[in-house]
């Protein structure tokens, strides 16, 4: 039996990343092509990237598209890491008019807690599941028995008096000249505030940072279990196709 395969795009404020995967396992059936963020991140240099990823794989069907902006019916409501300009706009109808064919986009943290939930580190697991992604930014994805509550955007939580994605992000790690133990005790005191709010069965973190776990996690010293992503920096367009499939099922 022919698996279906759905292209899933994971937008971030540093890199557009994309890869035909495999719905019904959660593999990536192709090398990830990664392109630049344009700068400045408009919704027209955004959507010549979408178009150019799909010229890459020659795809033709639903695409996934993981987004860093809480969306709301369709619509980019914050624009923390890419240009001003996306607030109010309609991104899956945006995307389907640039490229004709149909988008499903949905935050990209949430994409990738719908990855690691169905496929990576939290599968199988029930009660309350909280991923947290660490790259350009800080995003989560809150899942409760399996359902997705989403835009839930704890890396605006306060934290020192800021907010904690200008913390604790990897863009706040070198911005700070950080080393691990110092940006291990900030994520520490970070998920400490994220553990009282939801006593979750379980934190998976995920992003970028997830490359450098053995250099950190020694620090994360919680009651809760903390692991990282399963799926690593391929949980965002493993997510997001699989959104995409759940969408046409």
């Amino acid at each position: 039996m022919h698996t279906k395969s759905i292209l899933g795009i994971d937008v971030g404020g540093t890199g557009i990343k994309a890869a035909l995967v495999d719905i019904s396992t959660g593999e990536l059936l192709t090398e990830k092509m990664k392109i630049l963020t344009p700068k400045p991140a408009t919704p027209d240099s955004v959507s010549a990237i979408i178009q150019e990823c799909l010229n890459k794989f020659n795809y033709q069907g639903p695409v996934g598209c993981g987004f860093p902006s809480v969306i709301k019916n369709d619509i980019a409501i914050t624009a923390t890491n890419l240009d001003k300009s996306w607030i109010s706009t309609p991104v899956s109808k945006l995307f389907t008019e640039v490229t004709g064919l149909p988008f499903y986009v949905l935050n990209d943290a949430d994409a990738a807690g719908l990855a690691e939930m169905n496929f990576g580190a939290a599968r199988g697991i029930k009660g309350t599941v909280v991923m947290i992604t660490i790259g350009t930014g800080v995003g989560s994805g809150v899942f409760i028995n399996g359902e997705l509550l989403p835009n839930t955007e704890l890396g605006f939580l306060p934290m020192k008096g800021d907010i904690a994605e200008r913390r604790i992000s990897n863009v706040a790690r070198k911005r700070s000249h950080l080393n691990w133990l110092a940006f291990g005790k900030r994520l520490n005191d970070y998920l400490t505030l994220v553990e009282r709010l939801f006593n979750p069965e379980i934190i998976v973190v995920g992003g970028g940072i997830c490359k450098k776990w053995e250099f950190f996690s020694k620090h994360i010293l919680i009651d809760t279990k903390v692991t990282p992503a399963l799926l690593q920096n391929n949980a965002g367009c493993i997510g997001a196709a699989y959104y995409a499939h759940l969408q046409e099922s």
